[in-house]
């Protein structure tokens, strides 16, 4: 499991210092009264420097629990449902976690501080090399980005402990399902596009999986294929 060690030329978090220290504080804060209540996820979100995953015009609101315009016309999710659904996958440090959508890579920074390496799925490829390049600034080696249709899943590193969809489907692909252990665990937002969509946790037996719905959330959902021009 790779812990966050800032690298001397890492400017993004030199930057005024105390007061980016005590805005992730105060995050940190406000999505322990919400109801988090792992300590590992806290931690990981405190010593992240979410400014970094955002353009410069965004930088005053980086510790604000709210979604975030990003790249390639996408949506960062906002840090309290970031830790609502990996909270709910249950990581242990020894697990492999498939992540749908890299995004701004900022899901997928706090996951490798949590698990022994993420497997990370963008059909964007601007993403994923900006994504990159933020990981690489962070020094977090036990990350996999991939440009690839992340809803047909990772065979070739399946199966995989925990899976974590960062957009919402119509239906849960079997393919997914296929890739996860046994007692795996899936969590996506199931519904329409620009419709209210419920929150599912997928409980892998054998080769039926469980589903349970967990909250209600309004997520972008996930496209389809590979994006050719961006």
């Amino acid at each position: 499991m790779a812990a966050f060690v800032p690298g001397d030329d890492d400017r993004a978090t030199q930057s005024n210092l105390p007061d980016e220290a005590e805005a992730r504080a105060a995050l940190v804060l406000g999505l322990r009264q919400r109801g988090i209540a792992s300590v590992n996820i806290l931690s990981a979100i405190e010593r992240l420097p979410r400014r970094l995953f955002l353009a410069a015009r965004y930088h005053n609101l980086a510790y604000e629990d709210t979604a975030l315009p990003m790249e390639c016309g996408q949506t960062m999710t906002a840090p309290g449902e970031v830790a609502f659904a990996l909270q709910l996958l249950d990581l242990q440090s020894d697990q492999t976690v498939l992540e749908v959508g890299t995004g701004s890579g900022y899901q997928t920074a706090i996951l490798s501080q949590l698990v022994r390496h993420v497997y990370s799925l963008d059909r964007y490829q601007t993403l994923l090399k900006l994504a990159d390049q933020r990981l690489a600034a962070l020094k977090q080696t036990n990350v996999s980005l991939e440009h690839r249709d992340g809803l047909s899943g990772l065979e070739k590193k399946a199966p995989f402990d925990r899976i974590v969809l960062n957009g919402a489907v119509s239906e849960i692909p079997d393919t997914l399902i296929a890739q996860l252990r046994p007692d795996g665990i899936l969590i996506a937002p199931l519904g329409p596009p620009g419709k209210a969509q419920s929150l599912v946790r997928i409980t892998k037996a054998e080769s039926i999986g469980a589903s349970k719905t967990v909250a209600e959330v309004r997520w972008v959902s996930l496209m389809p294929g590979v994006a050719q021009h961006l």
